[in-house]
């Protein structure tokens, strides 16, 4: 461990002391996410001492820097923008500390390689700030079977909140929030936007939660979500206990055939091995290449059409789409699209309820943007 000065303002902390900095540099903790909530927790982390002696910080991350995550994902830097972020994450913290050790793993998480990481690296404490139901139940339940505690959090528009999940001590995230949202239930970041202030708070929390398991300094939370309203100000604490019902043998072989977002339920009650929507999706190429007529419908906002559109495209923001859906001629095709084609998936599933032929644009105007035409621009 380095010299003291580092840590000296920690080190007077009541009830923290030499003893609890040792247990911070010899922890091994598993980030997951290095986005909005990464960029928080990461560099809060490694400032404090974790994984500066004989322990470690294990970034995991499949995603590049984009220049809309900068407002919020402020571990990285406009100059990183097409950089993995595992790397610029992990190149931030050792500039907020050289003593740290910061291990990089470039790769979408599934059963097998998290449990790898668990056991391999002798993680001690797992922190889940990743965007996505899927990866957030897949996190829980292998943090379950290897009993590591495990800090999680989440964000949405104006609001998030965060929590603490260790099945051996007290409740898990399961038991309060038994199973994954519907499809399209809970907007994503890109659907409708998030208050980076927001991502700050909840980040914070988690990094603090992380230190106290670490350290056993204070009082956990379990059985406690802290949930904070960006335009009120205001905190609430939600007490939960351990849900009877879900007392099963926990196994990760659900999530090997779940469908992403969904239960594994709704996964095994569709047809078997058969991809949602199958055959609804076009590709930004394959779409060029067509001579078909159809309506190509753009269901994000007026101020992204502002930045780039497609070529006669009719704008029909998600959010209104209900209502303004009739405005289409049930009998022409139509090809829908948004950013990434997150938006776009939840609009194809209203179309066809109402009857209409529809596919979406896979990638999005992104992938439209990358694939065939680099003069439209990205953002």
């Amino acid at each position: 461990m380095s010299s003291t000065a580092r840590y000296a303002r920690q080190l007077a902390l009541p009830g923290f002391g030499p003893a609890a900095q040792q247990r911070l540099a010899d922890a091994r903790v598993l980030i997951v996410g290095a986005g909005g909530l990464g960029s928080i927790v990461i560099p809060a982390l490694a400032a404090a001492g974790v994984g500066s002696g004989d322990g470690a910080i294990h970034l995991v991350d499949d995603d590049t820097v984009e220049l809309s995550n900068l407002h919020r994902q402020t571990v990285h830097s406009t100059a990183d923008v097409g950089r993995p972020k595992v790397d610029s994450a992990a190149d931030r913290a050792l500039a907020v500390n050289t003593d740290a050790t910061i291990l990089r793993h470039r790769l979408r998480l599934g059963p097998g390689e998290i449990m790898g990481l668990l056991a391999d690296a002798e993680i001690d404490l797992v922190i889940d700030g990743s965007d996505n139901f899927e990866t957030r139940y897949l996190v829980d339940d292998a943090a379950t079977l290897a009993d590591v505690p495990l800090v999680w959090g989440a964000v949405s528009q104006y609001g998030g909140q965060a929590g603490l999940s260790w099945s051996s001590r007290g409740p898990r995230y399961r038991d309060l929030f038994p199973h994954p949202p519907t499809d399209g239930s809970v907007l994503s970041c890109e659907a409708g936007g998030v208050l980076p202030t927001t991502v700050g708070v909840i980040g914070s929390i988690m990094a603090t939660e992380a230190i106290k398991v670490l350290t056993e300094v204070g009082t956990l939370s379990l059985g406690r979500v802290t949930m904070f309203d960006g335009l009120s100000g205001g905190f609430r604490e939600l007490r939960y206990e351990r849900d009877p019902a879900g007392a099963r043998q926990v196994s990760l072989d659900e999530h090997l055939h779940r469908t992403p977002g969904g239960d594994a339920a709704s996964a095994a009650a569709a047809a078997p091995h058969e991809p949602r929507h199958a055959g609804r999706t076009i590709t930004a190429p394959q779409l060029a290449a067509s001579d078909d007529e159809a309506v190509l419908l753009d269901v994000r906002e007026p101020w992204e059409a502002e930045i780039a559109r497609l070529p006669g495209s009719t704008l029909m923001p998600l959010g209104s789409l209900p209502e303004t859906l009739h405005g289409l001629d049930p009998e022409t095709p139509v090809v829908v699209y948004c950013h990434h084609g997150i938006r776009s998936e939840s609009a194809l599933r209203l179309l066809l309820e109402r009857g209409y032929s529809a596919v979406h644009l896979e990638g999005g105007i992104d992938a439209w943007s990358r694939l065939v035409d680099p003069t439209v621009p990205r953002y």
